[in-house]
């Protein structure tokens, strides 16, 4: 296998054009490579600038996850450190996970950061949202948002060989003239669903809101976990 590594955008572009092979930490297909055989062509965007920023407000598809700590909100640091090994960590990517995994553990980080993803396709690049790069998988080159007021992450213990775990992510937004905003993403077996809305005068209200977007569909064991987390980020801004 040859593997190529562009350092800048066209080098990227023609070794899309070329049917080269996108990989970010390997972590996911190695396996795979191994039993049916590796492509004659393959290329990774760790030394590509623009793949590899990480920001308050911004992250590149190849940082690897072990990187990524206090620059960037609560809610994807959180996301992060607890996704496999930390022997994982150290070569899984962000656009490996977002991607290439069934998991997708930083998604719903990034769906409550209302993030919008810059893609590299064979004739540029072009931003698009979450649900495209979810359903059609292009080359993820990093992620953009808004900086929240603050965030929060939870994961809850999984058994081994079952389903995966009860994910729960939420951050707070500064309105723009209006009520702040909150948006929450939970990850229940493989489904990720998410719900945003106004911030109400008290958590009940809140809550009661939320109950009316698709996290209504939950069931109560998730709500004993989102219960607390968006009541705590409530309380955090009323202490500001």
């Amino acid at each position: 296998m040859l593997l190529r590594l562009p350092t800048s955008v066209p080098e990227a572009q023609e070794c899309l054009a070329e049917g080269a092979v996108p990989i970010g930490g390997a972590t996911l297909v190695w396996a795979t490579w191994q039993r049916d055989g590796f492509p004659q062509l393959a290329f990774s965007l760790r030394e590509l600038p623009e793949a590899n920023v990480m920001g308050r407000e911004t992250v590149g598809s190849a940082v690897v996850l072990h990187r990524i700590g206090g620059q960037v909100p609560d809610v994807l640091r959180l996301a992060a450190a607890t996704v496999g090994t930390g022997a994982v960590r150290r070569a899984a990517t962000v656009g490996g996970n977002l991607v290439g995994s069934t998991l997708r553990c930083l998604l719903p980080p990034a769906l409550v950061l209302d993030a919008r993803a810059t893609v590299l396709e064979p004739d540029g690049v072009r931003e698009a949202d979450l649900a495209e790069v979810v359903a059609k998988r292009p080359l993820l080159l990093g992620l953009r948002w808004s900086a929240p007021i603050a965030s929060a992450y939870r994961k809850l213990p999984g058994a081994a060989g079952g389903e995966p775990p009860l994910v729960v992510a939420s951050a707070l937004h500064a309105g723009d003239g209006t009520r702040d905003r909150l948006r929450v993403a939970v990850r229940d077996g493989y489904d990720v669903l998410s719900g945003t809305t106004l911030c109400g005068t008290d958590a009940e209200e809140t809550l009661g809101a939320l109950r009316g977007t698709a996290l209504g569909d939950l069931p109560a064991a998730a709500w004993d976990v989102v219960r607390p987390q968006v009541a705590g980020l409530l309380e955090g801004r009323g202490s500001r």
